[in-house]
């Protein structure tokens, strides 16, 4: 019996074929899928050198100081007078220094030497024998009685200036003074509040009587003494 079919309408002629083509054609695009990257996006930068905006820059004129040039040299003068050399030279005598046997020699014992006498001031505190105030000549404690004897001087001089207790001004002077080798009062100084209540302090030491000075071994010396003045209103 013959096929009814014509053999060039047969579809499954070429299925094997196909099927291969249609693998491959699978396989290739699974292949790429696999080996297929992707990158971040980049951002680029500019970093050229903006040459125009650092030639604007404006730069500062200086000013260039000049210096005048240095005075030209004096001009040598064009005749040279030439003096003859008659001038006549006095020749330095050096005397000889050598003694004679006209002259008198002078022995070191024969020349007098003075004694300066040194200033030397010497603390009431640690002098031998301390100044002795009028009236404590027979007292056997004669630092007391100095002390005793000043402070009965500035009780019986004090006197409160007015108008430092119009001002309400009060307060303690401090006051220094020298008693001299001779017994004398001097060198005072003061320090206290207020100017009128340092006079008036000046006023009361500067009473004092004459003492007998202080000495130290033997000798006469200045003594400085230092004693301070209250001043307080009622």
């Amino acid at each position: 019996m013959e096929p009814k079919k014509n053999p060039k309408a047969d579809l499954t002629k070429n299925s094997g074929m196909y099927f291969v083509i249609g693998l491959f054609v699978v396989m290739l695009i699974t292949w790429r899928a696999l080996e297929w990257k992707t990158y971040d996006e980049q951002t680029t930068y500019d970093v050229s050198l903006n040459v125009e905006d650092m030639l604007d820059e404006e730069v500062p004129m200086t000013e260039q100081i000049k210096t005048p040039p240095p005075p030209p040299p004096p001009a040598a003068p064009e005749i040279i007078t030439v003096v003859e050399d008659e001038v006549e030279v006095e020749e330095t005598v050096i005397k000889s220094t050598e003694t004679s046997q006209e002259e008198e020699i002078i022995e070191v014992e024969d020349i007098a030497v003075e004694d300066v006498e040194e200033e030397i001031d010497v603390p009431f505190a640690v002098i031998e024998d301390v100044p002795v105030f009028p009236g404590c000549e027979n007292e056997k404690d004669k630092r007391a009685c100095f002390n005793e004897k000043m402070q009965d001087h500035i009780r019986k001089n004090f006197r409160y200036p007015e108008i430092a207790q119009e001002m309400g001004v009060q307060g303690r002077v401090s006051v220094m003074f020298v008693i001299q080798k001779d017994g004398s009062i001097g060198n005072i100084r003061m320090r206290g509040p207020d100017q009128n209540l340092e006079k008036e302090a000046e006023r009361i030491i500067s009473r004092l009587p004459k003492m007998t000075p202080g000495k130290q071994r033997g000798r006469a010396v200045r003594v400085p003494f230092s004693i301070p003045i209250t001043f307080k209103l009622q």
